[in-house]
Order: structure tokens, then C-alpha cells, then sequence
């Protein structure tokens, strides 16, 4: 069973024997808003932690102790991701990139430069929209399929990886992703690269306990995290930690 419908379960019960108790004897009602409160808190907090796997199974760190594993959100951002490919195949490197549907039908060709370089292409939704985790399960299904869809036409192969928008899941999220049987995949160490410009900052973030099975969150349109990828890698040799591809770390099949 989910943990969500376990707290569903409790949730109810709990306001079931306040209920039973109030015959019995007057019982205050901020018992009941306690309990509400407290439902509401622990499924805000599952919602936005991935690694809780509070509505859906997630993978947010490998089974090897001795690779970390390079992910790359958002993209293929023509520009952008091509510098990044430079660069790992430069190291000799393999990563895997989470695509948005769109940009995947706009930009096949960088899909096709990614494939090549021997990279991973996971499922990162169609739109990537701010509202993506208050659709219906229906709606997320079919954002999902058409990412399918925009990787297949490219790859010939169907991704089984899938990273929700922000790391959100909630019951339509989850349904979604059991309708498509995909592996849902997050992370150990995020950089924030995004928000964090400062390049000696973002260092410090991504390196201060990075180990043996992390998984890392990047962006393709970071510049910050452009600047600072060469001096990361350098810090992952010196730990005497290898890179490997999120799917040689977790030890699943990227695709269908």
C-alpha cells in the first residue's frame, strides 16, 4: 500500500475515534484541527520531497558505493546542451538527460547529439508547466505519452525513466506513472543551480558530502553550472569515484 493512503487510513481513524470519544464526552475542537493540520503538513511535505516516496516509488540514490551518476534537467536547449556534451565527452563521461516534451519535437536533432554521445534520455513531461501536478491523472498521462512519443520518433526506443516536474507528486502524478509502468527518478545532492550564480557557492553545494551512490541535479540552461562542471568532475576523480549513467547506477533498463 502507498504510504499516502497509509496516513489516509490513519487520518480517518483518528478523526473516526475523536468522533466515537466525543459521544462519550465533550472533546475540544481543536482535536479535530490538530489532526487536519498535521494530515495536511506530512502530505505538503510528501508532495514535495521525492525521496519520501510518499505517493509514488522513487530512486534517489544507486546501489554502487564506488559511481555517482550526472543527471541534466529541461532541456534539450539548442546552445546549451551541446556544451555540455563538449564537455563530458571531453571526460569521457555519460550522463543522462531528463527532456521536456516540447523542446524534444523542436530540437530532435540535439536528441539525436545526446543519443550518440552515448547519454541516457529519461521522461521529464510534455510542458514542464508550473500547474503539471494539478491535472488530472488523464492530463498527466497524456503529457507523459507524448514525451514518449517525441523520444521514440528520435530514439526508435521508449524511455522508462521518468523525473516529475520539481520532484512534485501527488495522487495523479502516481496514477499516471503506474499506468505507464515508469520508474520514477530523483535525486541525492541538488545543486540548485538554477538559483545559485555564485560559482565558488554552487561548488561548495555539490561537493560538501558528495559520495558513492548520489545522484546529481543539474539544468541544461545553468551557466553557473557550466562553469562549474569541470572543477566538480575533478572533485569526483580525486574522491576516486567514478560516472556512470543514472541506469548503470540504479542497475534497471532505460528503455522499453
Amino acid at each position: 500500500m502507498p504510504r499516502y493512503r497509509i496516513v489516509d487510513l490513519l487520518a480517518v481513524l483518528t478523526l473516526l475515534g475523536l468522533a466515537l470519544l466525543n459521544i462519550q464526552q465533550p472533546v475540544s475542537i481543536w482535536w479535530y484541527v490538530f489532526v487536519v493540520v498535521v494530515y495536511l503538513s506530512v502530505s505538503a511535505l510528501g508532495a514535495t520531497v521525492l525521496s519520501l516516496q510518499y505517493f509514488v516509488p522513487a530512486r534517489s540514490r544507486g546501489v554502487r558505493t564506488d559511481a555517482i551518476a550526472l543527471t541534466f534537467d529541461d532541456g534539450p536547449i539548442p546552445g546549451k546542451t551541446e556544451k555540455i556534451l563538449a564537455l563530458l565527452e571531453e571526460r569521457g563521461i555519460a550522463a543522462a538527460f531528463f527532456c521536456i516534451g516540447h523542446r524534444v519535437a523542436a530540437s530532435p536533432q540535439v536528441v539525436t547529439a545526446i543519443h550518440a554521445g552515448g547519454h541516457l534520455l529519461g521522461n521529464h513531461s510534455y510542458w514542464h508547466g508550473k500547474t503539471f501536478d494539478l491535472q488530472t491523472a488523464g492530463a498527466v498521462t497524456t503529457e507523459l505519452q507524448q514525451t514518449d512519443s517525441a523520444l521514440a520518433s528520435v530514439l526508435g526506443r521508449t524511455p522508462r525513466f521518468f523525473r516529475p516536474p520539481y520532484g512534485v507528486t501527488n495522487p495523479m502524478v502516481a496514477r499516471a506513472v503506474r499506468r505507464g509502468n515508469y520508474i520514477v527518478v530523483g535525486w541525492s545532492v541538488r545543486s540548485f543551480d538554477t538559483v545559485i550564480k555564485d560559482r565558488d557557492k554552487l561548488l561548495q553545494r555539490v561537493t560538501r558530502s558528495l559520495k558513492g551512490g548520489d545522484i546529481v541535479l543539474f539544468h541544461d540552461y545553468s551557466d553557473s553550472m557550466l562553469d562549474v562542471l569541470p572543477a566538480f568532475l575533478d572533485h569526483v576523480a580525486k574522491l576516486g569515484l567514478k560516472v556512470v549513467r543514472v541506469d548503470e547506477l540504479l542497475q534497471e533498463k532505460a528503455y522499453e
